[in-house]
């Protein structure tokens, strides 16, 4: 049986076959996490590919560390030392293993984005930057479990790797822009930044290439490679350089091609997430409905990002979709709406409520205060007629705070009969301070 190093090929086939199950296994699950959900965006696939790098690159680091102390042990004591490219093999087949579960994450997820017909495209460079990201895990773990073989060498280099990883992904600015990693949540209305990607790629891939370098010089004891390690660090330094420069201009995403439902009401969401528009669309009619004839009346929503405040002509509505999970189209509604009147003191703020509660579609909520209770009911009373009715003669009085009591009252038409074009239509007695011209 051939022997590397004293450590036999079927171990080394086994422990590699192993490693690309589990770091397969990681990647898939944590890519999966990262995801937005409902969203068929090629950015969305490499946002999660390289989110997946924070339990994979540990992970591989640790692998590479338990393979180099296993390498270290049976080396024999007076074996000579070995040539540059002879000690650099283990480490690159290392790389490899590592590399083949990355891409078979990629292709799993490429594959589902085929499948659903993804909108966008994937950037290569997001993909460049997390094999570099994996390279440097696997190089700082080999040297890790060279210079120290011990039994406890893998857990610390899998403690420090987490620790990098969230410092890269939750601490300074800076230190997002290292990476890879990508500060949650994703805007999928942003653009991925190309050059970001490139910076990351070539000084990931320089550091960690300098670290096996390094080690190949000091263990072959040879000239070459020391001269290659010190290449590689000045290309490491030329991409840091690259990130921490601030970049002449901000990163645009430029105009969405909104995917659209032209009819009753016009509604349009990112391409992406096509998929919720139906949903989406049934719970704005009915509140277009609602509102029409008053100064929130509109005809055509957009989707938005949270991160700018877009001036639109009147009848446009921004509404924010993170995410299609369920209840998606309930939380927009509610943003929507909480928007429409600020909070109020009690007891203006339950009357408040009652009107918000039929806007949103779902329950008329009864209140805290008894007279909110009988608000709520003589307003479930009337029908969706009257109710537009009522807020097209008081809406202003819902946006001041004003509305009260009287608001939700019956009341005996002077003349005796009441008409279907006033009273049917708005059967309440507001205080005549209360009362809003139309």
């Amino acid at each position: 049986m051939r022997r590397h190093r004293g450590v036999t090929r079927e171990e080394l086939n086994q422990s590699a076959a192993v490693a690309v199950a589990v770091l397969l296994g990681i990647g898939l699950v944590t890519a999966w996490n990262v995801l937005i959900p409902g969203v068929a965006a090629w950015e969305n696939t490499v946002v999660a590919v390289v989110g997946s790098l924070r339990h994979t690159g540990p992970a591989a680091a640790a692998f590479a560390a338990w393979v180099a102390l296993r390498v270290r042990r049976a080396r024999r004591r007076r074996a000579p030392a070995p040539g540059p490219w002879r000690a650099l093999r283990v480490p690159l087949a290392v790389l490899a293993v590592v590399v083949c579960a990355f891409g078979a994450t990629v292709v799993v997820l490429a594959l589902r984005g085929a499948v659903s017909e993804h909108a966008g495209r994937m950037p290569p460079s997001g993909l460049l930057a997390g094999v570099a990201g994996l390279a440097f895990f696997v190089a700082l773990g080999w040297v890790a479990g060279w210079a120290v073989p011990r039994g406890i060498t893998p857990v610390a280099v899998l403690a420090a790797g987490y620790a990098i990883s969230h410092w890269a992904a939750h601490g300074p600015r800076w230190a997002e822009r290292l990476g890879p990693s990508i500060r949650e949540p994703y805007d999928l209305f942003g653009a991925l930044d190309p050059e970001l990607f490139t910076g990351q790629a070539l000084w990931l891939a320089g550091a960690g290439a300098a670290l096996l370098l390094g080690w190949a010089a000091v263990v072959s004891r040879r000239v070459l490679p020391a001269v290659a390690a010190i290449a590689a660090l000045v290309a490491a330094g030329v991409g840091v350089a690259r990130l921490l420069t601030p970049p002449a201009r901000a990163q645009a995403a430029g105009p969405v091609a909104y995917a659209c439902q032209e009819w009753p009401i016009t509604v349009c969401v990112h391409p992406g997430m096509q998929a919720g528009l139906d949903e989406l669309s049934a719970r704005f009619i009915g509140l277009a409905s609602r509102v029409a004839g008053t100064p929130a009346e509109f005809w055509r929503v957009e989707q938005h990002s949270r991160r700018g405040r877009p001036e639109l002509p009147a009848g446009v509505v921004a509404v924010h979709v993170d995410d299609l999970r369920p209840g998606f189209a309930d939380r927009a509604v509610a943003e929507f709406t909480e928007g429409l009147a600020p909070r109020c003191a009690e007891p203006a703020n339950g009357y408040r409520e009652i009107v918000l509660g039929w806007l949103r579609g779902g329950p008329i909520p009864a209140g805290p205060l008894p007279e909110h209770r009988r608000a709520a009911a003589w307003f479930s009373g009337l029908t969706e007629a009257q109710r537009r009715g009522w807020l097209q003669m008081f809406y202003t009085d819902l946006v001041r705070c004003e509305l009260g009591g009287n608001h939700f009252a019956d009341v005996t038409p002077p003349s005796g009969q009441a008409t279907p074009a006033t009273y049917d239509v708005y059967p309440v007695n507001p205080s005549p301070g209360n009362v809003s011209a139309r």
